[in-house]
């Protein structure tokens, strides 16, 4: 019995020392170590030695077998280890070292590079690009926008309060503001109609991160002001930028929607080349208690409004699967775009 135990022992180092990889230890340590392995065949047949001096003699062995073979599991797999990690080393090193000879650029980040894209189409279109503060009150966050007390965006599983009050608002009262439209309402107060605005920026919000949500992410919102402004010059506004974003073979249409800030309201799809369509954005009329709140008279003048994610038309462009790899800094993931 001791002797089939030795010459099992020496059967198993020798699979173990001929493992090549991490996966390939774990399996052999399975297979010779579990309930079906020759060594733990061999302790089943313990009880059937005829005295207690062979007994304990083969147990003795049996133990010596299973940790001499555990063992070498474990020196096998810290040394594959180490090989597999130096290879990962050795393929994924980047040079941080100056090259005087071929100086690399960088370049804009993607959701800049697309930012930027998104002005130039706009003021192309007529447009000009208007600005407004990340902090702020939730009068012009919120309120002002035809979100009242007890509206559902208003609570802190969804919002970013500060601890301080930005001027014109209360203690507690103000936020990281969730989305731009706040640029809104602060362009109608500052600015006599007609009003051709875009205002693309950074907003906040307490998403957790994933493949398409971040807490920090950016948007563009496009506001219209003017005499007489129907569905049809939002619609065709749509339109024109659809065609001078994505090009020519692009379509778009409106569906149907709801959003407090405007009505009627819509969310807008592209279609692509191949008949497919995409989600993009919402939009809508402006509605009248906006204007209000804007200073301006609904009976004398009205808009549209609409906006979306720049960081989507980013990962729309580039084709990219998680939203995350554009903020893990890795230069091998730039380096393709």
């Amino acid at each position: 019995m001791i002797d089939e135990i030795r010459s099992a022992r020496d059967a198993a180092l020798k699979q173990v020392e001929a493992t090549e990889s991490l996966e390939s230890v774990t399996s052999i340590g399975t297979r010779l170590l579990g309930k079906k392995g020759q060594l733990v065949q061999l302790k089943t047949q313990l009880g059937g030695l005829p005295t207690i001096d062979q007994k304990k003699a083969a147990g003795h062995a049996f133990n010596e077998a299973i940790q001499v073979v555990t063992a070498a599991l474990e020196a096998r797999t810290v040394e594959l280890g180490e090989s597999a990690m130096a290879a990962q080393v050795d393929a994924e090193w980047i040079d941080l070292t100056e090259d005087v000879v071929k100086p690399s650029r960088g370049h804009a980040h993607l959701v800049t590079q697309a930012w930027e894209r998104l002005e130039d189409v706009f003021i192309g279109l007529g447009f000009r690009v208007a600005e407004g503060p990340e902090v702020e009150t939730d009068w012009h966050n919120f309120e002002a926008l035809n979100m009242g007390e007890g509206h559902p965006a208003r609570g802190e599983f969804d919002t970013l309060f500060v601890d301080h009050a930005a001027p014109g608002g209360r203690p507690g009262r103000t936020v990281l503001r969730t989305h731009t439209s706040p640029v809104q309402i602060r362009t109608m107060l500052e600015q006599d109609p007609p009003i051709y605005i875009v205002a693309p920026g950074r907003v906040f919000r307490r998403d957790t991160p994933d493949a398409t949500h971040m807490p920090v992410f950016h948007q563009i919102e496009g506001l219209v002001i003017d005499r007489n402004i129907t569905m049809a010059d939002l619609a065709g506004t749509i339109e024109a930028f659809t065609k001078a974003f994505f090009g020519a073979d692009f379509s778009s249409r409106l569906r149907p929607s709801y959003f407090p800030f405007t009505e009627p309201s819509a969310e807008f799809d592209i279609q692509r080349p191949d008949g497919s369509w995409l989600e993009l954005g919402g939009c809508g009329m402006v509605h009248p208690n906006v204007l209000i709140a804007g200073g301006l008279d609904p009976e004398r003048w009205s808009g549209f409004a609409f906006g979306f994610g720049i960081d989507r038309m980013a990962v729309m462009r580039h084709q990219i699967k998680d939203l995350r790899d554009m903020y893990v800094n890795d230069a091998r993931f730039f380096e393709q775009f």
